[in-house]
Formats: structure tokens, C-alpha cells, sequence
């Protein structure tokens, strides 16, 4: 499924582009979940806030909808036959102990040659044996029979695959995960294993601030979207029409459904905390399809039919996320909003600070 793209030549890739120093990238996540800053942009007077005053800022009969997809340690290492070594990101799981994966070697094995995971089989690992690309022939990515079930591999071998812009002491991510990283790359209603990314707008929730918002009357629903490595991926066309989007399985349960349809019948707004929820959400509105594999793409121009307003983190430069807050926002104001965040020194990245936005009409 792709999104039209008669819109998509107004702006180019350099459109989306600044600086950000380098020390604005957080490398650890805020003390407390909700302790993060909140720049918000939701009306024309920007205000620098901090995560927990949220509640304040949404109405009783809101409807919050969180990606509840959880994080699987999916990086993991081994070698070829050869002893040449290896780097699996599984990307997603298929029936029959198969899976698709980013692989990083040396020299790509040919089809049929095995790996040996974590030490093989042989030593307390698995196997794993390479059955071609994915989706195609001519697909990025590896389809790979494994020697037991994928999840429960994942989870005694793997690690949690952190963006590449978060920097661990060299070689210490290869054999476990910090503590920090294993709770705090997760949201605290995770619950359907798939990602390899979090949604990061939704780490700032904990349950104390769940409950505020609760006893205020805004009510709360859920989509799963697993996120994958190709959320990091870089336009690398300056004619963004050119670019192809990455592939994410989505789900938009009945009830979520049922929760929207209420929430516009009373009034309320619905506010999609991140993106991938809008995704999802603008994925089904636009192709009436409830659950399977999205490759939309929303820049400006898009017409949005569902999400009013949007918590966001402070991403990429140059990358489709850019493209989807300034589609939302508008572009001069989310650009207004990043010169702002800089010059404030905002944190920028998945542990960083976020954002509150509100749906603008397309340009």
C-alpha cells in the first residue's frame, strides 16, 4: 500500500534538513518517565512545559490511542561456517520458526549455508539457515529458517537493539543489556512482542500519570504497529517522491474502532501518541483495511481523517518523520518548533523530550 503522491513534489529532502548539535541526542532516558520536557505546539503561542502537565492540556472525552507493540531483543551475533562473523536484527516472525532479518557480514552466505547464533545449536545457541531475500529476490532483507522457536531465542540470546545514534562503551552491547536499556526502551503497557524500535513518544507514560489522566476523563485505546529498523532508514532522493517506504505490519483492534467512532460523536479529539500511531491509524481510514503491512507515506499535502492531535519526539533530519509532523503541523511551524527546541537545548532522539502538536489543514 502506498499513499498518493500528487502532493509530494512541493518539497524536496533538503526542505527537511538543520543542525542539531551533538549533545542535544540523548544518550540516557530522563530520570522519570514523565519528568521529560514538553515543547508545546499545539497553538500559534509556543510553551515549554514538562511531560507530567499533560493531563492540563486534553479534555474529558479525549481518547488517547498508544502503539502498545513491544520491543524483542532482536540483535543478535554469531558466525558462518567459515568462522567469518555475523550480525542478525530480526525484523519480524513468520509461522514455522522462519523470520525475516537485517543481516550484517562481511560476505553475505549463499542459500542454504547456516550460521551458527550465540555458539550454534551445538553449544546452547541455534542455528539459523539462510532461504533467500525478503520480500523478493531483490528484497533488503534475509528470510531465515531457524532451529527453534524465534521469540524464545530472541529472548535468551538476543539483546535490545538500541538506534544507532545511542553510543554504548564499545564491545559492552555484544553481551548484554544495560538494565536501564532492557526496562526504559519499553513502554510500560507493551504488549504485543514484534518491534525492533520503540514508539518513543510513548515512553514518557508511566502509571501514575496513565491514572491522572484517567481520573480526568481522558479515555485511552490501542493499535499495534512493529516498528521496524526502516524507521532509522535515510531518504536518500532528493525528490521524495522517489523515495520507497519501509514495510510495517499493523492492527487496529474493533474496540480501538468502536472507542474512535465515540470519541467523534461526543466531540472529543483523538490523540495519537507517536508516530506510528498516526500511521496506523491514517493506514486504516485511508485503505479500510484493519490489520496487515503499511508502507504509507505522509508529507505535506496529506489529508488526515482520523488523528487531531499528535505527541511526538524531536526526530531525524531529513528523514519521512520530519515529513509526517510538518504534514500534521504544518512545516514552517514545526521548523519554528526545531529552532526553538535547539536554541533551548531540548534532548532530541528517542530518550528525548517531546512535543504536543495540533492537526493544521494541508498545505
Amino acid at each position: 500500500m502506498t499513499a498518493s503522491v500528487s502532493s509530494l513534489r512541493e518539497f524536496t529532502l533538503s526542505d527537511f534538513d538543520f543542525e542539531l548539535p551533538t549533545e542535544l541526542i540523548a544518550q540516557h532516558p530522563a530520570t522519570e518517565r514523565s519528568s521529560s520536557r514538553l515543547l508545546d505546539g499545539s497553538a500559534a503561542t509556543v510553551v515549554d512545559r514538562i511531560f507530567h502537565e499533560l493531563p492540563s492540556l486534553l479534555q474529558a472525552g479525549d481518547l488517547l490511542v498508544f502503539n502498545d507493540t513491544k520491543v524483542v531483543k532482536a540483535r543478535i551475533f554469531g558466525e558462518k561456517a567459515s568462522g567469518g562473523k555475523l550480525e542478525l536484527l530480526i525484523e519480524r516472525v513468520l509461522p514455522g520458526h522462519q523470520v525475516v532479518a537485517h543481516m550484517k557480514v562481511s560476505k553475505k552466505p549463499l542459500v542454504g549455508g547456516k550460521m551458527f547464533m550465540a555458539g550454534g545449536a551445538r553449544n546452547g545457541g541455534f542455528d539459523a539457515v539462510l532461504l533467500g531475500r525478503w520480500p523478493d529476490e531483490k528484497g533488503q532483507l534475509f528470510h531465515l529458517q531457524l532451529s527453534d522457536e524465534p521469540h524464545a531465542l530472541m529472548e535468551k540470546h538476543g539483546v535490545v537493539p538500541l538506534p544507532p545514534y545511542i553510543e554504548r562503551p564499545a564491545g559492552a552491547i555484544e553481551h548484554q543489556d544495560t538494565e536501564e536499556d532492557a526496562r526504559r526502551y519499553q513502554t510500560v503497557f507493551a504488549r504485543a512482542p514484534g518491534a525492533v524500535a520503540a514508539p518513543t513518544a510513548a515512553l514518557h507514560f508511566d502509571e501514575a500519570l496513565l491514572a491522572q489522566l484517567e481520573a480526568r476523563g481522558v479515555q485511552r485505546a490501542s493499535v499495534t504497529l512493529h516498528v521496524g529498523a526502516g524507521t532509522f532508514q535515510p531518504v536518500k532522493t532528493e525528490n521524495i517522491a522517489d523515495h520507497t517506504m519501509h514495510r510495517e505490519w499493523y492492527e487496529v483492534p474493533e474496540a480501538t474502532q468502536q472507542a474512535i467512532a465515540d470519541c467523534k460523536a461526543r466531540g472529543g479529539q483523538v490523540v495519537a501518541v507517536g508516530t506510528t500511531t498516526v500511521r496506523t491509524l491514517e493506514s486504516w481510514a485511508k485503505f479500510s483495511q484493519a490489520s496487515g503491512d503499511t508502507q504509507i507515506f505522509i508529507t505535506p499535502g496529506f489529508e488526515f481523517h482520523l488523528v487531531d492531535r499528535l505527541i511526538t519526539n524531536f526526530h531525524l533530519p531529513k528523514s519521512t518523520l520530519m515529513m509526517l509532523v510538518s504534514a500534521f503541523a504544518g512545516y514552517e511551524h514545526i521548523m519554528g518548533l526545531y529552532r526553538h527546541a535547539i536554541a533551548n537545548q531540548y534532548r532530541f532522539f528517542s530518550y528525548g523530550d517531546a512535543m504536543l502538536l495540533t492537526r493544521t489543514q494541508p498545505r
